[in-house]
Protein backbone atom coordinates (compact mmCIF):
# COMPACT_ATOMS: atom_id res chain seq x y z
CA UNK A 1 0.00 0.00 0.00
CA UNK A 2 1.29 3.45 -0.91
CA UNK A 3 2.22 6.16 1.59
CA UNK A 4 0.68 9.14 -0.19
CA UNK A 5 -2.78 10.22 1.01
CA UNK A 6 -5.07 13.18 0.47
CA UNK A 7 -5.17 15.52 3.44
CA UNK A 8 -8.51 16.25 5.09
CA UNK A 9 -10.11 19.67 4.66
CA UNK A 10 -9.32 20.91 8.21
CA UNK A 11 -5.63 20.09 7.85
CA UNK A 12 -5.52 21.83 4.48
CA UNK A 13 -7.15 24.93 5.96
CA UNK A 14 -4.74 24.99 8.88
CA UNK A 15 -1.78 24.77 6.50
CA UNK A 16 -3.25 27.63 4.46
CA UNK A 17 -3.82 29.58 7.66
CA UNK A 18 -0.10 29.34 8.38
CA UNK A 19 0.57 31.28 5.17
CA UNK A 20 -2.29 33.78 5.24
CA UNK A 21 -2.84 34.28 9.00
CA UNK A 22 0.51 34.95 10.61
CA UNK A 23 -0.74 36.87 13.65
CA UNK A 24 -3.84 38.82 14.86
CA UNK A 25 -2.93 41.74 12.58
CA UNK A 26 -3.34 39.37 9.61
CA UNK A 27 -6.92 38.66 10.70
CA UNK A 28 -7.67 42.37 11.00
CA UNK A 29 -6.12 42.99 7.59
CA UNK A 30 -8.15 40.33 5.78
CA UNK A 31 -11.46 41.23 7.41
CA UNK A 32 -11.07 44.98 6.98
CA UNK A 33 -10.13 44.53 3.32
CA UNK A 34 -13.36 42.58 2.86
CA UNK A 35 -15.23 45.50 4.43
CA UNK A 36 -13.59 47.92 2.00
CA UNK A 37 -14.49 45.68 -0.95
CA UNK A 38 -18.08 45.71 0.36
CA UNK A 39 -18.19 49.49 -0.04
CA UNK A 40 -18.08 50.38 3.66
CA UNK A 41 -17.73 54.05 4.61
CA UNK A 42 -17.45 53.31 8.33
CA UNK A 43 -15.36 50.55 9.91
CA UNK A 44 -14.95 49.93 13.64
CA UNK A 45 -12.20 47.62 14.89
CA UNK A 46 -12.17 46.43 18.49
CA UNK A 47 -9.49 44.18 20.00
CA UNK A 48 -8.54 42.68 23.35
CA UNK A 49 -5.26 41.06 24.43
CA UNK A 50 -3.55 42.19 21.25
CA UNK A 51 -6.29 40.58 19.20
CA UNK A 52 -5.39 37.10 20.42
CA UNK A 53 -8.52 36.57 22.50
CA UNK A 54 -10.93 38.94 20.76
CA UNK A 55 -11.30 40.82 17.47
CA UNK A 56 -14.50 42.50 16.33
CA UNK A 57 -14.88 44.17 12.93
CA UNK A 58 -18.08 46.09 12.17
CA UNK A 59 -18.83 47.79 8.85
CA UNK A 60 -21.76 49.45 7.09
CA UNK A 61 -21.07 47.84 3.72
CA UNK A 62 -23.48 46.11 1.39
CA UNK A 63 -23.69 42.98 3.54
CA UNK A 64 -23.78 39.27 2.66
CA UNK A 65 -26.81 37.33 1.46
CA UNK A 66 -27.95 34.46 3.72
CA UNK A 67 -27.32 31.96 0.91
CA UNK A 68 -23.67 33.07 0.75
CA UNK A 69 -22.89 33.06 4.47
CA UNK A 70 -21.86 29.42 4.83
CA UNK A 71 -20.11 29.02 1.48
CA UNK A 72 -18.08 32.15 2.23
CA UNK A 73 -16.08 30.04 4.71
CA UNK A 74 -15.16 27.44 2.10
CA UNK A 75 -11.66 27.58 0.62
CA UNK A 76 -11.35 29.50 -2.64
CA UNK A 77 -14.92 30.77 -2.38
CA UNK A 78 -14.99 34.38 -3.54
CA UNK A 79 -17.23 36.92 -5.24
CA UNK A 80 -14.24 38.90 -6.57
CA UNK A 81 -13.14 36.81 -9.56
CA UNK A 82 -14.57 34.07 -11.76
CA UNK A 83 -11.60 32.74 -13.75
CA UNK A 84 -7.81 32.87 -14.05
CA UNK A 85 -8.10 35.64 -16.63
CA UNK A 86 -9.63 37.91 -13.98
CA UNK A 87 -6.32 37.88 -12.06
CA UNK A 88 -4.91 40.22 -14.72
CA UNK A 89 -7.42 42.91 -13.80
CA UNK A 90 -7.92 42.57 -10.06
CA UNK A 91 -9.18 45.84 -8.55
CA UNK A 92 -10.45 44.52 -5.21
CA UNK A 93 -8.35 44.15 -2.07
CA UNK A 94 -9.16 40.45 -1.74
CA UNK A 95 -9.63 37.85 -4.44
CA UNK A 96 -8.22 34.45 -3.40
CA UNK A 97 -11.07 33.29 -1.18
CA UNK A 98 -8.73 31.87 1.47
CA UNK A 99 -9.00 34.30 4.38
CA UNK A 100 -12.34 33.35 5.97
CA UNK A 101 -11.65 29.62 5.65
CA UNK A 102 -8.20 30.06 7.18
CA UNK A 103 -9.50 32.14 10.08
CA UNK A 104 -12.39 29.76 10.82
CA UNK A 105 -9.97 26.80 10.90
CA UNK A 106 -7.94 28.24 13.81
CA UNK A 107 -10.46 30.23 15.85
CA UNK A 108 -14.07 30.60 16.89
CA UNK A 109 -15.80 32.89 14.41
CA UNK A 110 -19.22 34.52 14.56
CA UNK A 111 -20.51 36.48 11.58
CA UNK A 112 -23.77 38.36 11.29
CA UNK A 113 -24.80 40.32 8.23
CA UNK A 114 -27.70 42.01 6.55
CA UNK A 115 -27.93 43.15 2.95
CA UNK A 116 -28.63 46.82 2.26
CA UNK A 117 -31.75 46.02 0.26
CA UNK A 118 -32.97 43.21 2.53
CA UNK A 119 -36.57 43.41 3.67
CA UNK A 120 -36.20 40.62 6.20
CA UNK A 121 -33.86 40.18 9.17
CA UNK A 122 -30.18 39.49 8.86
CA UNK A 123 -28.41 36.16 9.18
CA UNK A 124 -25.89 34.74 11.63
CA UNK A 125 -23.41 31.87 11.48
CA UNK A 126 -21.05 30.54 14.16
CA UNK A 127 -18.05 28.31 13.40
CA UNK A 128 -15.27 26.78 15.45
CA UNK A 129 -12.32 24.91 14.03
CA UNK A 130 -13.98 25.08 10.64
CA UNK A 131 -17.17 23.39 11.78
CA UNK A 132 -20.55 25.16 11.71
CA UNK A 133 -22.03 25.27 15.23
CA UNK A 134 -25.00 27.55 14.61
CA UNK A 135 -26.74 29.36 11.79
CA UNK A 136 -30.05 31.11 11.19
CA UNK A 137 -31.89 34.42 11.00
CA UNK A 138 -30.70 37.15 13.28
CA UNK A 139 -31.73 40.74 13.93
CA UNK A 140 -28.87 43.07 13.02
CA UNK A 141 -28.25 46.39 11.25
CA UNK A 142 -27.22 46.73 7.62
CA UNK A 143 -23.64 45.66 7.03
CA UNK A 144 -21.48 42.94 8.52
CA UNK A 145 -20.02 42.21 11.95
CA UNK A 146 -17.42 39.50 12.48
CA UNK A 147 -16.10 38.40 15.87
CA UNK A 148 -12.99 36.24 16.07
CA UNK A 149 -12.09 34.68 19.43
CA UNK A 150 -9.32 32.45 20.78
CA UNK A 151 -7.03 32.71 17.79
CA UNK A 152 -4.75 29.66 17.24
CA UNK A 153 -6.49 27.74 20.02
CA UNK A 154 -6.04 24.47 18.10
CA UNK A 155 -2.60 25.22 16.63
CA UNK A 156 -0.34 25.54 19.72
CA UNK A 157 2.84 25.68 17.65
CA UNK A 158 1.63 28.86 15.98
CA UNK A 159 0.23 30.26 19.25
CA UNK A 160 3.52 30.02 21.15
CA UNK A 161 5.28 32.20 18.57
CA UNK A 162 2.96 35.14 19.20
CA UNK A 163 4.50 38.16 20.95
CA UNK A 164 3.32 40.01 24.04
CA UNK A 165 -0.14 41.60 23.87
CA UNK A 166 1.21 45.14 23.45
CA UNK A 167 3.47 44.01 20.61
CA UNK A 168 0.62 42.34 18.74
CA UNK A 169 -1.51 45.44 19.36
CA UNK A 170 1.28 47.50 17.81
CA UNK A 171 1.17 45.43 14.61
CA UNK A 172 -2.58 45.97 14.39
CA UNK A 173 -2.22 49.71 15.01
CA UNK A 174 0.41 49.95 12.26
CA UNK A 175 -1.90 48.25 9.78
CA UNK A 176 -4.95 50.32 10.70
CA UNK A 177 -2.85 53.48 10.44
CA UNK A 178 -1.84 52.64 6.87
CA UNK A 179 -5.42 51.79 6.06
CA UNK A 180 -6.67 55.12 7.39
CA UNK A 181 -4.09 57.07 5.40
CA UNK A 182 -4.86 55.50 2.04
CA UNK A 183 -8.62 55.58 2.63
CA UNK A 184 -9.40 59.08 3.97
CA UNK A 185 -12.97 58.66 2.69
CA UNK A 186 -13.64 55.90 5.24
CA UNK A 187 -14.29 56.71 8.90
CA UNK A 188 -12.10 54.26 10.84
CA UNK A 189 -11.99 53.66 14.57
CA UNK A 190 -9.62 51.37 16.46
CA UNK A 191 -10.48 50.45 20.05
CA UNK A 192 -7.99 48.53 22.19
CA UNK A 193 -9.38 47.12 25.44
CA UNK A 194 -12.02 49.85 25.66
CA UNK A 195 -9.66 52.72 24.75
CA UNK A 196 -9.93 54.52 21.41
CA UNK A 197 -6.47 54.46 19.83
CA UNK A 198 -7.28 55.96 16.44
CA UNK A 199 -10.31 57.65 14.91
CA UNK A 200 -10.62 59.36 11.53
CA UNK A 201 -13.49 61.41 10.18
CA UNK A 202 -13.83 59.84 6.75
CA UNK A 203 -14.26 63.28 5.16
CA UNK A 204 -11.96 62.42 2.25
CA UNK A 205 -9.26 64.93 3.23
CA UNK A 206 -5.90 63.17 3.62
CA UNK A 207 -4.40 65.99 5.66
CA UNK A 208 -7.07 65.46 8.34
CA UNK A 209 -6.18 61.76 8.49
CA UNK A 210 -2.50 62.72 8.80
CA UNK A 211 -3.41 65.02 11.68
CA UNK A 212 -5.39 62.24 13.42
CA UNK A 213 -2.47 59.83 13.15
CA UNK A 214 0.67 61.99 13.53
CA UNK A 215 -0.50 65.25 15.05
CA UNK A 216 -0.27 68.94 14.19
CA UNK A 217 3.47 69.24 13.52
CA UNK A 218 3.51 66.64 10.76
CA UNK A 219 0.17 67.79 9.31
CA UNK A 220 1.59 71.30 8.87
CA UNK A 221 4.82 70.01 7.34
CA UNK A 222 3.40 68.22 4.29
CA UNK A 223 2.39 69.11 0.75
CA UNK A 224 -0.11 67.32 -1.45
CA UNK A 225 1.04 65.31 -4.45
CA UNK A 226 -1.05 65.02 -7.60
CA UNK A 227 1.00 63.93 -10.57
CA UNK A 228 0.24 62.06 -13.79
CA UNK A 229 2.95 60.18 -15.64
CA UNK A 230 1.69 58.44 -18.80
CA UNK A 231 -0.96 55.96 -17.58
CA UNK A 232 -0.03 56.27 -13.89
CA UNK A 233 -1.37 58.74 -11.34
CA UNK A 234 0.48 59.44 -8.10
CA UNK A 235 -1.51 60.93 -5.23
CA UNK A 236 -0.69 61.54 -1.59
CA UNK A 237 1.59 63.76 0.47
CA UNK A 238 5.31 64.36 0.94
CA UNK A 239 6.99 65.95 3.93
CA UNK A 240 9.16 69.01 4.18
CA UNK A 241 12.80 68.35 5.07
CA UNK A 242 12.28 69.56 8.65
CA UNK A 243 9.95 66.65 9.52
CA UNK A 244 12.36 64.01 8.21
CA UNK A 245 13.07 61.12 10.58
CA UNK A 246 15.99 58.81 11.27
CA UNK A 247 14.24 55.76 9.78
CA UNK A 248 11.87 54.86 6.95
CA UNK A 249 8.86 53.90 9.05
CA UNK A 250 7.03 57.03 7.90
CA UNK A 251 7.44 56.16 4.23
CA UNK A 252 4.35 54.34 3.00
CA UNK A 253 3.63 53.23 -0.53
CA UNK A 254 0.43 51.88 -2.01
CA UNK A 255 -0.36 50.48 -5.43
CA UNK A 256 -4.04 50.86 -6.29
CA UNK A 257 -4.59 51.45 -2.54
CA UNK A 258 -2.83 48.21 -1.61
CA UNK A 259 0.07 48.67 0.85
CA UNK A 260 3.30 47.30 -0.58
CA UNK A 261 6.98 47.10 0.27
CA UNK A 262 9.03 47.79 -2.83
CA UNK A 263 12.65 48.87 -3.32
CA UNK A 264 11.85 50.69 -6.56
CA UNK A 265 9.46 53.08 -4.83
CA UNK A 266 11.80 53.62 -1.88
CA UNK A 267 14.77 54.27 -4.17
CA UNK A 268 12.80 56.79 -6.25
CA UNK A 269 11.94 58.73 -3.09
CA UNK A 270 15.55 58.73 -1.93
CA UNK A 271 16.72 60.10 -5.27
CA UNK A 272 14.01 62.79 -5.32
CA UNK A 273 15.16 64.10 -1.93
CA UNK A 274 18.85 63.82 -2.74
CA UNK A 275 20.72 66.91 -1.57
CA UNK A 276 17.80 68.13 0.54
CA UNK A 277 18.22 65.89 3.59
CA UNK A 278 21.24 65.33 5.82
CA UNK A 279 22.83 61.89 5.87
CA UNK A 280 20.84 59.48 8.03
CA UNK A 281 17.53 61.28 7.61
CA UNK A 282 14.58 59.95 5.62
CA UNK A 283 11.63 61.84 4.20
CA UNK A 284 8.02 61.49 5.26
CA UNK A 285 5.69 60.36 2.49
CA UNK A 286 2.36 58.65 1.92
CA UNK A 287 1.94 57.89 -1.76
CA UNK A 288 -0.58 55.86 -3.73
CA UNK A 289 0.15 55.05 -7.35
CA UNK A 290 -2.88 54.23 -9.45
CA UNK A 291 -2.07 52.20 -12.54
CA UNK A 292 -3.72 49.68 -14.86
CA UNK A 293 -4.12 46.41 -12.90
CA UNK A 294 -2.82 44.51 -15.92
CA UNK A 295 0.60 46.17 -15.45
CA UNK A 296 1.16 44.99 -11.90
CA UNK A 297 1.06 41.46 -10.46
CA UNK A 298 -0.31 41.43 -6.91
CA UNK A 299 -0.47 37.65 -6.65
CA UNK A 300 3.17 37.03 -5.73
CA UNK A 301 3.05 37.07 -1.91
CA UNK A 302 0.71 35.27 0.55
CA UNK A 303 -0.02 38.56 2.35
CA UNK A 304 0.04 40.58 -0.91
CA UNK A 305 2.83 42.80 0.48
CA UNK A 306 4.96 42.47 -2.63
CA UNK A 307 4.14 43.20 -6.25
CA UNK A 308 5.84 42.91 -9.63
CA UNK A 309 5.71 45.80 -12.06
CA UNK A 310 5.64 45.23 -15.79
CA UNK A 311 7.52 48.49 -16.38
CA UNK A 312 9.62 49.09 -13.30
CA UNK A 313 11.54 51.98 -14.86
CA UNK A 314 8.38 53.95 -15.56
CA UNK A 315 7.14 53.40 -12.03
CA UNK A 316 10.45 54.77 -10.71
CA UNK A 317 10.13 57.86 -12.90
CA UNK A 318 6.50 58.40 -11.87
CA UNK A 319 7.37 58.48 -8.16
CA UNK A 320 10.59 60.47 -8.67
CA UNK A 321 9.00 63.21 -10.77
CA UNK A 322 5.87 63.32 -8.59
CA UNK A 323 7.98 64.09 -5.53
CA UNK A 324 10.52 66.34 -7.23
CA UNK A 325 7.88 68.45 -8.96
CA UNK A 326 6.04 68.91 -5.66
CA UNK A 327 9.24 69.99 -3.94
CA UNK A 328 10.02 72.48 -6.69
CA UNK A 329 6.53 73.92 -7.04
CA UNK A 330 6.08 74.75 -3.36
CA UNK A 331 8.11 76.71 -0.83
CA UNK A 332 9.60 73.46 0.42
CA UNK A 333 12.99 74.03 -1.24
CA UNK A 334 12.62 77.46 -2.80
CA UNK A 335 13.59 79.24 0.41
CA UNK A 336 16.87 77.38 0.84
CA UNK A 337 17.65 78.19 -2.78
CA UNK A 338 16.96 81.90 -2.11
CA UNK A 339 19.19 81.84 0.94
CA UNK A 340 21.95 80.17 -1.06
CA UNK A 341 21.70 82.80 -3.78
CA UNK A 342 21.86 85.58 -1.19
CA UNK A 343 24.96 84.04 0.36
CA UNK A 344 26.64 83.86 -3.04
CA UNK A 345 25.82 87.53 -3.71
CA UNK A 346 27.23 88.57 -0.33
CA UNK A 347 30.45 86.74 -1.02
CA UNK A 348 30.72 88.43 -4.40
CA UNK A 349 30.30 91.84 -2.73
CA UNK A 350 33.00 91.01 -0.22
CA UNK A 351 35.39 90.24 -3.04
CA UNK A 352 35.05 93.81 -4.30
CA UNK A 353 37.10 96.11 -2.14
CA UNK A 354 38.42 99.63 -2.51
CA UNK A 355 42.15 100.04 -2.50
CA UNK A 356 42.63 103.71 -1.73
CA UNK A 357 45.59 106.00 -2.34
CA UNK A 358 47.32 103.74 -4.78
CA UNK A 359 49.43 106.25 -6.67
CA UNK A 360 49.60 106.20 -10.42
CA UNK A 361 51.75 108.10 -12.86
CA UNK A 362 48.90 110.53 -13.32
CA UNK A 363 48.52 111.03 -9.55
CA UNK A 364 45.07 109.51 -9.52
CA UNK A 365 43.59 106.92 -7.12
CA UNK A 366 42.85 103.51 -8.52
CA UNK A 367 39.84 101.32 -7.50
CA UNK A 368 40.79 97.75 -8.15
CA UNK A 369 38.55 94.72 -8.13
CA UNK A 370 40.21 91.72 -6.60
Amino acid sequence: MGNIVLLDELTINQIAAGEVIERPASVVKELVENAIDAGATKIDIEIQNGGISYIRITDNGKGIAPDDMEIAFERHATSKIRSAEDLNNVVTMGFRGEALASIAAIAKVEMQSRKQDAQEEGYKIVLEGGNVLEKGEYGCPTGTTIVVQNLFYNTPVRYKFLKKDYTESGYIEDYVTRLALVNPNIAIKLINTGKTILQTTGDGILKNSIYAVYGKEVAEGIEEVNYTYEDMFVKGVVGKPEIARSNKTNQMYFVNKRYVKDKTLSSATEQAYKGLLPIGKFAFCVLNIEMPPSKVDVNVHPAKLEVRFEEEGKVFKAIYHAIRNTLLSHEMIKEPEKNLQKTIENKEEQKTVSVSAIPTNQGKSLRRTI
